[in-house]
């Protein structure tokens, strides 16, 4: 089937690659190539880099404008494929390709409609997660949904771990989804349940609360990491939480309280330590959490979030 794909992030990639194996691709639509690093070098897209390798044309595009439009309509399509692109796709461009436009989202719809569903779903502690295949509509993530597949996500996890595993089996499942929506036995249902919405994550999300019960303070670090980051402030200063996991010390700590180990600093929350391996001070790199410890002065009154 002739196809047109549009996507933008990492988490896009093997999805074309793999109905680049299988259908022909007219082209790619990304985002424009963006400043990276300290040095801001303009740099393409991950998709943009696959689509080079993969030989297929590609339309740059910081939104689908009607020059994009315009574009993509001149490429007389069947299907339009859209995975993590950032932009909408809205009327006449929805209705372009004959068989209109199918989304492939990284949750289990209706839960986490937005820009956001893995962090979110890692957030909220979700004991499930998965991807989801669904008719693109102008109302957001709402279509009729052609298939789900809960997706095995290691417990420990952070945002751009499980968004790996969740972009391989998204990859397959789109697969599927292409391949009976060309021999015609696709058939999409109505999503059912109660919506929640996964707008786009900002700085102040990362801020960890001692005060929560470890499980809390810990499923919010995982669904921020990387991005946008999970940070503390010790006397006023952001520090950043790099790299964490439960303690299994049975220390008790007050919140926002440090002691520290041969490995690990560990920060008391309203239960159980979380214990911190990495941390970045601000205006300084990375380091070991450890070492930023013993490098501080008047350590007895030192608190996190104060």
């Amino acid at each position: 089937m002739r196809l047109v794909f549009a996507g933008t992030p990492s988490a896009a990639v093997p999805t074309l690659r793999r109905l680049a194996a299988e259908h022909d691709i007219a082209a790619v639509v990304t985002r424009p190539d963006a400043p990276l690093g300290r040095k801001r070098v303009l740099t393409p897209s991950p998709v943009a880099h696959a689509a080079d390798e993969l030989g297929l044309p590609v339309i740059k595009a910081a939104r689908l404008d009607d020059d994009a439009t315009a574009a993509i309509t001149a490429l007389d399509v069947e299907l339009g494929v859209i995975v993590a692109y950032g932009g909408l796709v809205r009327e006449p461009l929805l209705s372009t390709p004959s068989k209109g436009w199918i989304n492939l989202h990284f949750s289990l719809l209706p839960q986490w409609r937005g820009a956001a569903p893995v962090q979110r779903a890692l957030i909220n502690g979700d004991a499930q997660m998965g991807a989801s295949v669904f008719q693109l509509v102008p109302a957001l993530d709402a279509g009729d949904v052609f298939a789900t597949r809960v997706v095995a996500v290691a417990p420990e996890a952070t945002a751009d771990a499980a968004l790996d595993a969740l972009a391989l089996d998204g990859a397959e499942l789109t697969a599927e989804v292409v391949a009976a929506i060309a021999d015609g036995t696709a058939r999409a249902v109505p999503q059912k349940g109660e919506a929640s919405l996964a707008p786009k994550l900002t700085l102040d999300d990362g801020l960890l609360d001692w005060t929560r019960p470890l499980s809390e303070v810990f499923a919010r670090f995982r669904g921020v990491t990387p991005e946008p980051g999970a940070h503390t402030t010790v006397d006023g200063i952001r520090l950043k939480v790099l790299e964490a996991t439960p303690s299994e010390s049975d220390v008790a700590l007050a919140p926002g309280a440090f002691t520290a180990t041969k490995s690990a600093l560990l920060i008391g929350t309203a239960s159980a330590p979380l214990a911190v391996t990495r941390v970045q001070p601000s205006g300084k790199g990375a380091m070991s959490a450890v070492d930023w410890w013993r490098g501080q002065r008047d350590t007895e009154n030192l608190r996190a979030g104060a």
